[in-house]
Formats: C-alpha cells, sequence, structure tokens
C-alpha cells in the first residue's frame, strides 16, 4: 500500500519593518508551526542594528526595499506604519505580482479602496485583519462568518491604550494625567499619546470596519471624535450612580433612510453591556444583524504577539490558495472588504447628529440660580432635564454636579451648551457625554 504525501509549493515571505510587530511575526514564523510557509527576507532602515541571531542564517537582511520587489518572495509583510511610504510600497508590491499583508490602518482607512481595485486588476491579494483590534479576527469574522446577514450597526471599544487609562481611572480614582504617565511607563501609550487619547487610532480603525461590515466608503476625516483628556475621576463616580461605566466608544449606524452616523467619543454605557464588560488593554467589538441579532468579538487588541497571529494568519490564507491550485484570476479574487463605491471615489456622508440621552457634568463658584439658569436654557432649545445629581463633601469654590437629559439631538445640546457656557460661574468648560442606554445605543 502507498500513502500519497502533499508537497506544497514554499509560500515566501518578507518582513518590512522589523519593529516590535515584526520581530514578533518572525519570532512566530521561526518556530516552525507553519510548514511550507519560509521567511526569506527583512527590509529596514539601519537594518545592521536589528538583525537577531534567532533568524534563520538563510534569511536575506536589507535595508532596499527594490531588493525585496526584485525576489522571488509571494508575500510582502508591510509594517512600517504610516501612510507614506507605506501606501506606495504596498502599491509596487501588488504591481510586482506579490501579495500583501499588512497591519497599517492609515493607509487602509486612507486609500484600502484603492489598493483593492490594484489588487484585484493584479490578481493578488490585501489582507488587513491586523489593521483593526489587533489579534481579534474582527475583520474576518464579518467579512466571511457574518456574510449571511445585513449588518446595520458597529460599536466598540478600539483603543487598548484608552480602555487602559480610563479602566485605571475607574477603578484606582487616579487622575488622567497619572493614569498616562504610568501607561507610558509599562508602554502601553507612546510618548505622544494623541493619536490614542484624542481619538484618532479608533477614527482610522472604525472607517475600515464601516467599510468590511457596513458597505459604506467614508472619509476618515468626515467621522467626529472627540478627546477622552476632559475625563475626571469624579466621572466615574457619577457614571456609577447611573449604573454605567465610561468608555471611549467608536460606533456606526445605517439609517432606515440610507444616511450614515458615526462618532468616536467617551461616552457612559451601563454596566450590564458587552462594552463596559472589557477592562485594561483589551478590545471589543459588537456588531448587530438584521437576523443574526448581536455579536460580540472581544481579545487583545495591540501588542506583538495578538497582532502577529492575525498577520500569520493573513499569510496563510495566502498560501492555502497558493496551495490549493487556485489562480487569482480578475473574477475570482477575494479581498477583505474595504467596500469601494459604485461612482469611483464618492465616498457616504457622514450624519453629526444623533439623538440619545445626555450627561453633562458642570464645575461651578456655587451661588443660589444656577440650576434654574441651566434649565431655562435647556428649556429653550427644548430640551427637558432628567435629573440632576450631587455628591457632597465638594468645596463651593469648585463643585461638580451633574445634570443627566432626556433623550434629545446632539445638535440642540451643542448650542444649549454653547449659551451656557457665557456664565461666569464655571470652573471648568462643561463635559458632555451621550448615554448609550440599552435600545438607545444607536450613535
Amino acid at each position: 500500500m502507498t500513502t500519497d504525501v502533499v508537497v506544497h509549493r514554499e509560500c515566501k515571505v518578507a518582513i518590512v519593518g522589523f519593529g516590535t510587530v515584526g520581530q514578533a511575526v518572525a519570532r512566530l514564523l521561526a518556530r516552525e508551526l507553519h510548514p511550507g510557509v519560509r521567511l526569506t527576507h527583512i527590509c529596514n532602515r539601519q537594518v545592521d542594528r536589528k538583525k537577531v541571531e534567532w533568524v534563520g542564517g538563510d534569511v536575506i537582511w536589507t535595508e532596499s526595499f527594490d531588493e525585496v520587489l526584485a525576489s522571488s518572495v509571494d508575500v510582502v509583510i508591510e509594517l512600517i506604519g504610516g501612510l507614506a511610504p507605506a501606501s506606495a510600497w504596498i502599491e509596487q508590491s501588488l504591481l510586482a505580482g506579490k501579495s500583501v499583508v499588512t497591519a497599517n490602518k492609515q493607509v487602509i482607512a486612507e486609500s484600502g479602496a484603492a489598493l483593492q481595485r490594484i489588487a484585484q486588476r493584479a490578481g493578488q491579494e490585501l489582507l488587513f485583519e491586523a489593521a483593526v483590534a489587533g489579534g481579534i479576527p474582527i475583520v474576518r469574522g464579518v467579512r466571511e462568518g457574518l456574510c449571511g446577514d445585513r449588518l446595520s450597526r458597529i460599536q466598540g471599544v478600539l483603543n487598548g491604550t484608552c480602555n487602559y487609562i480610563l479602566t485605571k481611572m475607574d477603578q484606582e480614582h487616579v487622575s488622567f494625567a497619572d493614569t498616562v504617565a504610568e501607561a507610558q511607563r509599562l508602554g502601553y501609550a507612546e510618548a505622544d499619546p494623541s493619536a490614542d487619547v484624542d481619538g484618532y487610532d479608533a477614527r482610522a480603525k472604525l472607517a475600515i470596519l464601516i467599510g468590511v461590515g457596513l458597505g459604506r466608503t467614508v472619509r476618515v476625516d468626515d467621522i467626529p471624535l472627540r478627546s477622552i483628556r476632559s475625563i475626571s475621576t469624579i466621572d466615574f463616580i457619577y457614571a456609577r450612580r447611573l449604573g454605567c461605566v465610561v468608555k471611549q466608544v467608536a460606533r456606526a449606524a445605517l439609517l432606515p433612510g440610507g444616511g450614515l452616523e458615526a462618532a468616536v467619543q467617551p461616552a457612559l454605557v451601563p454596566e450590564t453591556s458587552t462594552l463596559a464588560r472589557v477592562g485594561g488593554s483589551q478590545n471589543v467589538v459588537v456588531v448587530d444583524g438584521e437576523f443574526g441579532g448581536e455579536t460580540a468579538f472581544s481579545g487583545f487588541g495591540a501588542g506583538g504577539q495578538p497582532t502577529a497571529v492575525s498577520v500569520v494568519s493573513d499569510v496563510l490564507s495566502v498560501a492555502r490558495k497558493q496551495w490549493s491550485g487556485d489562480e487569482l484570476g480578475l473574477s475570482e479574487v477575494v479581498t477583505q472588504d474595504v467596500v469601494e463605491p459604485e461612482t469611483g471615489d464618492e465616498r457616504t456622508p457622514v450624519i453629526r447628529d444623533f439623538e440619545a440621552p445626555h450627561y453633562v457634568r458642570f464645575t461651578i463658584r456655587d451661588r443660589p440660580g444656577i440650576i434654574a439658569s441651566l434649565a431655562g436654557i435647556f428649556s429653550e432649545h427644548g430640551i427637558n432635564l432628567d435629573a440632576v445629581l450631587q455628591e457632597p463633601g465638594w468645596s463651593k469654590t469648585e463643585l461638580p454636579f451633574v445634570v443627566t437629559l432626556e433623550t434629545c439631538g446632539s445638535a440642540a445640546v451643542r448650542a444649549a451648551l454653547a449659551a451656557i457656557e457665557n456664565y461666569d460661574f464655571h470652573v471648568q468648560p462643561p463635559l458632555w457625554l451621550p448615554i448609550l442606554n440599552k435600545g438607545e445605543e444607536r450613535p
């Protein structure tokens, strides 16, 4: 009796960018868990300073991306980050007949649809699972696992740094500045944390998810965002009184008339909600389908090893097609869907106004008549007060208290607060957060 042994053609891989994620990918490939996939090139600036002994001796180290393009590698793993030269290098790789796996959320959010068209014309694949939520298989889960449903809404905690900061502030009542400093010491936050705490990182990821899950292409800058910098320890105390926690929430929803609402901002979410249950540096994405209802994906959204798992999984997806003899013709290419609009570069407009209950925290120099003044302004803008909360024991010269508002439009809240800010009793500008209640969670 004879046994047939299937021998696959070797899938050769180049890593471009040998930082934290690049090294984690190389270590994973070096463990030989995936026979048939071989690392042949590592490309990085000042590459001599990057060389490590644990990488196989047959791997070519180079500073020249042109050398990678001229090689016989099948897959280029782009891990340099940023828009330039990453976007151009991805395009050049595809045109050179090489599939691309990337963790670059900026490039995919800004140019994913255009690069996808290039990949299709070139008969190659462009895969980007690691660009959103690190090690969580959200792109593949939505694109393949939920493709039979029609999704209407996406909500997520998409930035591990923000989630770590807010969780720490909530549990230990530490100030924002002190928590950021600790996150930087531990390596959770960059020296300049702006991309994380001001929402830019989560916004790029949300733009990708809108394309993958909701079938809309948006301009990243059209998604409104607000920073978590104004969150104070007192806000977690008031949030708990309301049965909520504070999270940086990225969310998008399709409206009945075909519009799209989207935003990235801190918000109050119920303690019992899926978004509230993810702590520390973990991420969660919750999608709502017309037929399947709510589906949640959670796990570590950052870090070298979790992200490397997503990268290598994408490489294996390319390799399996190669091994199965699937010639990627124009009509057969299946790429991860940053859905391109029918009319070229047309993008779906983002609607910024939304309906929700609201939390407004004031910090004032106390005097008689303040509540009446606030109620009058809100009433003029058609807004009903729901409750007034005031924790005891605070100085009258710097008194924090909270007004919750019944469900109303965000435009009316902005207009009312613009008028309220003219009063002279403020010690700090008011803090306004939506309350994403059960049944009213759409942005």
